[in-house]
């Protein structure tokens, strides 16, 4: 071997350390990143801004995912500061894993220190009502000061819903529509993001279709070899590349493909009151590999089928026999069922082995317990149902929010179907019909489901359910002094979801506070009015429409002064006025337009009637006009009339659906508005 000689040992030692100083003083790409982003000037009214979040999905052939997410956020203000103390990953352990692999403070002095693993605990997630066993993980950074950053990589496998409990391994992590891959991705927040990523490898015999909704991003899809050279797994935290990870989370193999979809530059959704959900027209991703709805409805049949969910034991055919015996009406029959599950199968929900998720629980186990979530109540009901000799199966829907075409999972509640006489499929909900005559909620009107019946089944929507099945009649007879005194009487009576919510302010009390609620109802009208009588039917028997009727005397309801007297009729203040009977009188009006949907709790008809007797004045000054209001999405018409000493009001408010468009907002808001008049528009009278 020829020897080196000293020149070119000393140019080798030169280079080298040239090298070697050139490499410690390349700058971190974090601080790079964190040094251009720039400080809370340039973020108006923003805690903290995302640098980056990445995710990068390998997905395996059955349907298991290996999830790596890497996040670099800074911190613009003390708010955020104390806000990102602490920062938590939830999970459910029977369906996914979750490891916290880094956590990193970018200290704004330029130093960098890594939170060792004594700062990160494991503990159950706060809970209400349903008590399934989530857990959270959560790293704990301490004191933070405003230009600092956090950095984490958050490893996860599994999936979002549990199925079966029991399995060893990654097995258990296996989704439960096993062999198929889907995700839901949010491209928007409620905080600045400089940029998101968002990758997925799925194995070339697997076609991922997707969307992007409502907006834009960056997409490719590359093919990656298809021999089985191992793609290179970045063991080492600190070189995992920031904005968008270029190695998968786990060991991969070649032959697969790659989905990219990126979007720079979000800015903080900002929302509108009483706006739709904002997945509904917020940017976002759906990707699946189901080919269709249909697939997902024979696949959520099949899987309680052969769990046998549905079963019907010897106590469900008695306690559904008894329940039925002498009744011969189809409605009936499914009526008293549906009520009977949804009064006495209470809402709560605790993990009880098989059966989470899309398996539903035998209709014995909850038969025996009394108690589950929704799709328990739904699977009780048809297994009662089925005892009764009807045809029944489970649905899926979105409470809330809108599904669209891609086949992703995008439920959160379980319903009932069962087949009438006439082929007719009939939606119920035993979880929302509790005091409430109807059997299917039309809060839950204009919204997506999906049957799990023999054959399959296309994604559905309900109807509207007309506002004429939602009244509330107000009728009222009094007389006004001329000491501005007011008696009279008015009667109430509601149908449909106006029904459910006068019925609720009653049944969310204890029985002996009944007689409280229409005192508490005129107090807020004055506090001197006396209750001479009241009158309401039983809350808790759904057979007719509630009715309240109240005989009532205020003393010094009307101003008086020496040459007129002011007062508006006690119907036209709406004295049943609280969030809960009259929820659309809290809209906010002082929106010209709107740029997104809005929705209402139910369609609804108000119709107001009342006749007042006045005393001996001369002539009404001022009695108050209002502009009639006609269109497809909500009305409204009000009119006084003066015939000697008799006084009439008339009023009608029309809604006529739950989900509008931002189209339809104009016309709503005028009729709204007209209705907010009538209840602050006095009349003048002279004596």
């Amino acid at each position: 071997m020829k020897r080196l000689s000293k020149l070119s040992v000393t140019l080798l030692v030169g280079l080298a350390f040239a090298a070697s100083r050139a490499a410690a003083q390349t700058p971190d790409p974090n601080t790079v990143l964190l040094r251009a982003t720039g400080d809370a000037k340039e973020y108006q009214n923003a805690n903290v801004v995302v640098v980056y979040d990445s995710t990068d999905v390998d997905v395996k052939e059955t349907g298991l995912s290996y999830v790596l997410i890497h996040r670099l956020t800074k911190i613009l203000t003390s708010a955020g500061a104390k806000e990102y103390r602490r920062v938590a990953f939830g999970y459910d352990p029977l369906s996914a894993m979750v490891e916290i692999r880094l956590a990193r403070i970018y200290h704004k002095d330029g130093t960098v220190e890594t939170v060792p693993a004594g700062r990160t605990c494991d503990y159950p997630a706060p809970a209400r009502a349903i008590y399934w066993g989530a857990r959270e993980k959560m790293v704990e950074f301490g004191r933070l000061e405003p230009g600092d950053a956090v950095e984490t990589i958050i490893f996860r496998k599994g999936f979002t819903y549990a199925l079966l409990a029991g399995e060893e391994g990654d097995d258990k992590y296996i989704p439960p529509m096993r062999g198929e891959f889907y995700d839901i991705v949010e491209f928007w927040s409620s905080v600045p993001v400089k940029e998101k990523v968002y990758r997925v490898a799925v194995p070339k015999e697997k076609v991922l279709q997707y969307e992007f909704y409502n907006g834009e991003a960056t997409s490719f899809v590359h093919f990656s070899p298809d021999d089985e050279k191992r793609v290179e797994v970045l063991t080492n935290a600190d070189r995992v590349a920031p904005r968008l990870i270029a190695s998968a989370p786990e060991k991969q193999t070649g032959g697969k493909t790659i989905y990219c979809w990126s979007k720079r530059d979000i800015t903080p959704f900002r929302q509108e009151p009483g706006m739709v959900a904002p997945s509904d027209v917020a940017p976002k991703l759906l990707v699946s590999t189901t080919r269709d709805w249909y697939a997902k409805s024979r696949w959520f049949h099949n899987v309680n089928e052969e769990y046998g969910s549905f079963a019907v034991t010897p106590e469900v055919k008695k306690k559904a026999d008894g329940l039925l015996a002498g009744v011969t009406d189809e409605m009936e029959k499914i009526s008293i069922l549906t009520h009977w599950v949804a009064e006495e199968v209470r809402y709560s929900g605790i993990s009880m082995g098989p059966g989470e998720g899309y398996t539903l629980h035998k209709g014995s186990m909850t038969y025996l317990d009394r108690c589950g979530v929704c799709k328990d109540k739904a699977g009780m009901l048809i297994t009662m149902l089925r005892a009764a000799g009807f045809q029944s199966y489970p649905a899926m829907t979105m409470a809330g929010s809108r599904i669209d075409r891609i086949p992703a999972d995008q439920f959160n509640h379980s319903v009932t179907v069962v087949k009438l006489s006439s082929g007719q499929w009939m939606l119920l909900d035993p979880t929302w019909v509790p005091g409430v005559r109807e059997l299917w909620s039309s809060a839950e009107q204009q919204q997506e489901f999906l049957m799990g019946i023999p054959g399959g089944a296309d994604l559905m929507t309900t109807p509207v359910s007309p506002a004429e099945k939602h009244y509330w009649k107000l009728n009222g007879v009094s007389t006004l002094t001329e000491d501005g005194t007011l008696e009279g009487s008015l009667t109430v009576v509601a149908e449909g979801q106006s029904d459910a919510a006068i019925r609720r302010a009653f049944t969310r009390n204890f029985i002996s506070g009944w007689e409280e609620y229409i005192p508490r109802v005129m107090n807020d009208i004055s506090p001197k009015a006396e209750i001479l009588a009241q009158k309401f039917s039983d809350p808790v028997d759904l057979s007719t429409p509630m009715t309240l009727t109240i005989t009532y005397r205020i003393p010094g309801y009307a101003t008086v002064t020496n040459d007129r007297i002011l007062f508006t009729p006690l119907l036209a203040r709406n004295p049943f006025g609280d969030r809960i009977m009259s929820p659309e009188m809290y809209t906010d009006t002082s929106l010209a337009s709107r740029l997104y949907g809005f929705r209402m709790r139910c369609s609804k008809l108000t119709q107001i009637h009342e006749t007042v007797t006045l005393p001996q004045y001369g002539k009404a000054l001022l009695i108050p006009r209002f502009a009639e209001v006609k269109g497809p999405c909500a009305g409204f018409t009000a009119a006084y009339e003066v015939e000697g000493t008799t006084l009439r009001l008339s009023a009608v408010h029309r809604m006529e659906k739950r989900v509008y468009k931002p189209e339809e907002w104009p016309g709503f808001r005028r009729a709204l508005i007209e209705r907010m008049k009538l209840t602050d528009s006095p009349l003048v009278l002279a004596k």
